[in-house]
């Protein structure tokens, strides 16, 4: 018989401790030709007590903005950031959104990260007026989005820990 059709087991008698029995395709035979078993030595045995984490992240999404466009004192640090270094605040927003610092030199990069916070947190509203708000209103334009990225990726972590017992 070939090693190829064993199976990988061995297994111990109940009967006797010290005769070895080997697990084949064939069935159970006794260790008779030596050459054909297969060494099954255990290196490693599993831990007792295997710890999983489980991280679960909340975020708020849909509704309207949290914050009006003209409500600019409810963060005073973005409002005076905003009144003075618009850009400033503009390449924070790149930031907090997770594209490249440069994003803010592209013309129109300020209108398609409006619209994608729009669309990443389900916020009412339209193409129309996102583009109103960012060509008209640039500096609140951006508080208002600061504060809503603010607010929105300020989210609620729990962690849980598990102890699993093996026997």
């Amino acid at each position: 018989m070939d090693t190829k059709d064993t199976l990988v087991t061995k297994a111990v008698s109940s009967e006797s401790p010290c005769s070895t029995e080997e697990v084949t395709s064939q069935g159970v035979r006794g260790e008779e030709d030596p050459e054909e078993t297969l060494d099954l030595t255990v290196i490693e045995q599993p831990g007792l007590g295997v710890t999983t984490m489980t991280v679960t992240t909340i975020i708020q999404t849909g509704g309207g903005w949290s914050t009006g466009l003209f409500n600019v004192c409810s963060d005073m640090t973005t409002c005076l950031l905003g009144t003075f270094f618009p850009f400033c605040l503009d390449l924070n927003l790149a930031h907090h959104y997770g594209e490249c610092l440069c994003l803010p030199l592209l013309p129109g990069s300020t209108f398609a990260m409006r619209v994608g916070i729009r669309e990443r947190f389900k916020i009412r509203g339209s193409v129309c007026e996102d583009c109103l708000a960012v060509h008209c209103c640039y500096p609140l334009a951006i508080c208002q989005m600061i504060r809503e990225m603010k607010k929105r990726l300020k989210s609620q972590t729990y962690q849980v820990s598990t102890v699993l017992q093996s026997s």
